[in-house]
């Protein structure tokens, strides 16, 4: 193939997905209403096989790294558009690609007769605009803009029910949120022009041990500069990847359709921060310090999420906080130099998790949109493709044997212990202990959503279906991801680490054979005692847990509260910024000085005038006495002055 045809399937990967966007947000209220799907999901559909070519390009060794147009150019700043296709990328476009294309198709069901149907599809074209963007650039320009573009979208998808005050400040609330790492991510681009003079990836990474020695003055202490930028890099994945403790906006984003939650957030802009975290591996690995505060913090953030998930009964929030922990074990691997386990971890999440979201929308809408999971009970001989499904993203994201979580999942746990370090012995001890909540609160969903008496209404019990085609073929098509997609990474004979490691790298290990298999053992032990604790407690004795809320009730209000931390930003954020918007910028900034002198100045020249006017009474001897006032007045200040 050659690079002029090479680089018009680059581009037409982003650009088609942007033409469906345009087509329906213009004519779609109009012209094409109940239709547009059909342009999304061309589009989309188009993009993937075309991902699919570039994906056989670079396994068979053809790396793209080339540039469109110029973008911007001022004196030394120079920068393009322009794509990377390489190993990351190339998983990375299958994943958004694949896992789009069943989201839209699933749409057509969940969404029909929406009176926004046209801007919902819309929307999910914009998106997965923005998201090829964001992982096909080839410079940190092209990265910040698909960036803030994904986070734009999430605005929309999220607020989509914007006549519903929830979903609208759900949408405010994840746009604001990012932007304080944002903030930080923003800093840390500039400061890797000002100190390697270019944004491109390629002249960035070469050229990045030049950072070795260099230092910076941080609020009176030395700190490297591989530390900074790395930290300030970090801030960014925090809030896109829902890391502590910006994680706040992920579980309230679940006030967006189904659809939503999965495509945002679980397979695709969540996982952001961990690409860029892999992508910008030979600058994070000049920094053991970054690297150390990079897997604490997934490690912290895994289980603090678990935790919290015991105890939620709101079907679509537990698997948003199962999300934030899934994603505290990738950046965990990112931190203990585990890359291409973390981006494994990404690749199989992507599947079980979009199945665990699209399978909790098919249950709501037979449910007639419940969500409280202590509602529902003896779905599964209503619904027997959803639960089969849902049952098989469970198991994979507890880590039965043989399933996609197992194998992804038990590599992060591997390496971090296999590290060498009291850090990846640390991290270690947080993701075992993780494990075994993951699979207490997922079959906890099981159970009490599908087996047990039904719990729900009389009325909800009559209209208890499988849902359509639209909606039940992609939970059958992800559960094949959420089975098959580990066997990429046997242990041993791993074709996923085959195809990453020459750009990620292979992380040290400093463990036995032995290790690796007893650690395997020990996750088994940890899924059947999760598994088994969920069934005694949820189909056997179900007083049992409300007992324990009532005995434990700190602990309980501390989890069903989500450790108050909402709360506490309200607190301490909220109110004060609040208060000062009201008391210092709109009470005095805005209502006194600008209001003052935006409205002084006119009635300043009102009342002037009025004065004046007073002095053209229209009598000739009071012009004259006026002339002669001004005349003595002036012979009085030249006699003064001299």
């Amino acid at each position: 193939m050659t690079k002029e045809i090479y680089s018009l399937i680059l581009t037409l990967i982003p650009a088609l997905p942007l033409l469906g966007f345009a087509v329906n947000i213009t004519l779609g209220r109009k012209f094409i209403r109940d239709k547009a799907h059909f342009i999304g999901i061309t589009m989309v559909l188009a993009s993937w096989i075309l991902a699919l070519i570039a994906f056989r390009e670079v396994y068979h060794g053809n790396i793209f790294d080339g540039d469109l147009y110029t973008w911007i150019s001022s004196g030394g700043f120079v920068v393009s558009v322009g794509f990377l296709v390489d190993q990351l990328t190339a998983v990375m476009l299958i994943v958004v690609t694949t896992v789009s294309l069943l989201v839209h198709i699933y749409s057509v069901g969940y969404m029909h007769g929406e009176a926004g149907f046209y801007r919902f599809f819309a929307y999910l074209n914009l998106f997965t605009f923005s998201m090829l963007m964001l992982i096909m650039g080839n410079n940190f320009l092209q990265l910040y803009f698909g960036w803030e573009a994904v986070g734009l979208c999430s605005y929309f998808l999220i607020g989509y029910y914007y006549e519903k005050k929830s979903a609208s400040d759900a949408g405010k609330k994840a746009f604001i949120v990012n932007r304080f790492g944002d903030f930080g991510f923003g800093l840390g681009v500039i400061l890797i022009f000002l100190t390697l003079g270019t944004l491109n990836y390629a002249d960035a990474f070469s050229n990045a041990d030049i950072l070795v020695g260099q230092s910076i003055n941080v609020l009176g202490n030395n700190m490297t500069m591989p530390t900074l930028i790395a930290l300030l890099l970090f801030c960014g994945a925090v809030g896109k990847s829902a890391q502590l403790p910006l994680h706040v906006w992920l579980p309230d984003a679940m006030e967006g359709p189904t659809p939503v939650s999965a495509l945002i957030h679980a397979a695709t802009m969540v996982t952001a921060g961990v690409f860029m975290v892999a992508r910008c591996a030979p600058i994070f690995n000049l920094s053991p310090a970054a690297m150390s505060v990079v897997a604490v913090t997934g490690a912290v953030t895994a289980l603090f999420a678990g935790t919290i998930a015991l105890v939620q009964r709101d079907i679509k929030r537990i698997i948003a906080y199962s999300t934030v922990s899934q994603l505290g074990y990738m950046v965990l691997a990112c931190g203990v130099g585990a890359y291409s386990a973390g981006i494994f971890h990404l690749f199989t999440h992507a599947f079980f998790k979009a199945l665990l979201f699209l399978g909790a929308g098919s249950v709501m809408h037979a449910m007639g949109g419940e969500l409280d999971i202590f509602k529902m009970g003896g779905l599964k001989k209503y619904m027997p493709v959803t639960y089969w499904t849902f049952l098989l993203a469970s198991f994979s994201i507890a880590g039965f044997p043989l399933m996609a979580g197992f194998f992804s999942k038990d590599e992060i746990l591997w390496l971090a212990f296999a590290s060498g370090t009291s850090v990846g012995k640390f991290v270690w001890v947080l993701g075992v202990i993780t494990a075994l909540l993951t699979a207490f609160y997922s079959f906890r969903i099981v159970f009490l959503t599908f087996h047990g008496e039904f719990r729900g209404t009389d009325d909800q019990k009559h209209h208890l279906h499988e849902s359509p085609l639209t909606m039940t073929v992609p939970l059958v098509l992800l559960a094949i991801g959420a089975v098959g997609a580990g066997w990429f990474g046997i242990p041993g004979h791993s074709a996923f680490g085959h195809f990453m490691e020459p750009l990620l790298g292979k992380p040290e290990v400093h463990a036995s054979h032995a290790a690796e298999y007893g650690l395997m053992a020990l996750a088994f032990v940890l899924f059947a005692a999760g598994y088994l604790g969920a069934k005694h407690l949820y189909l056997k004795r179900l007083d049992i847990p409300k007992k324990l809320s009532e005995n434990y009730s700190i602990i309980y209000d501390l989890l069903w509260n989500k450790y108050f931390v909402d709360e506490i930003y309200n607190a301490l954020v909220i109110r004060p910024t609040l208060w000062v918007a009201n008391s210092v910028i709109v009470g005095i900034t805005d209502g006194r000085i600008i209001e003052g002198i935006v409205n002084g100045v006119p009635k300043g020249i009102g009342r002037t005038g009025g004065i004046l006017r007073k002095l053209q009474g229209g009598k000739t001897h009071s012009y004259g006495a006026f002339m002669g006032y001004a005349f003595l007045f002036l012979l009085a200040i030249v006699f003064i002055w001299y």
